[in-house]
């Protein structure tokens, strides 16, 4: 295993939208959001690349608020799709095409629907895949579990926000440690 380099990376934020998080526990979208919105600072701050999905937003609604913020901030692309991979969806492909990367950091909902879908898919075409555990929700506890083993049957890492944001750093003492520093605590 080697170290992360987040110019070879893409963090994809999955479908975290409005009523997909009214139907979740209040504390798993705030590990969501958290991991969302750390990752995004932590992506815009190394150079890292960033495309998000809304699956079905006129029946789902829009990305939350404060990963929205983040997106539009950034001027990282939102694709619409209905697909449950985004693999399966044109304009995504598309955009992953663009951004050449040999790492996806995979976060949203649901674990084992749609996170679960496009992991397999990356793997499959031998993209090294990381879904942060602090960073994916389901409705239910024990479906967000078995996405996660899913996952990781399917060859993805399974790891933490904060692993992929240290491994990023390198080291303390620095501007942007102490950016990202203030992010995690």
């Amino acid at each position: 295993m080697r170290r992360l380099d987040p110019r070879e990376a893409t963090v994809l934020v999955i479908d975290v939208q409005e009523k997909l998080a009214a139907a979740m526990s209040p504390a798993a979208i705030a590990d969501v959001t958290r991991s969302a919105t750390v990752l995004l600072e932590a992506a815009a701050t190394f150079g890292a690349r960033v495309i998000a999905t809304e699956q079905y937003p006129q029946g789902l609604g829009r990305t939350l608020a404060p990963i929205a913020d983040r997106l539009v901030s950034g001027s990282f692309p939102v694709i619409e799709k209905v697909e449950f991979s985004a693999c399966d969806n044109r304009d995504f492909e598309r955009a992953w095409a663009t951004t050449r990367s040999k790492t996806a950091i995979v976060l949203g909902m649901e674990t084992h629907v749609c996170v679960f879908q496009t992991v397999r898919e990356l793997t499959a075409r031998g993209i090294h895949v990381l879904v942060p555990i602090d960073g994916v929700a389901s409705r239910r506890d024990d479906h967000r579990v078995t996405g996660l083993e899913l996952c990781r049957a399917a060859g993805a890492l399974l790891t933490t926000t904060e692993t992929i944001v240290f491994d990023w750093l390198q080291r303390a003492g620095t501007p942007e440690f102490k950016k990202i520093s203030k992010l995690v605590r």
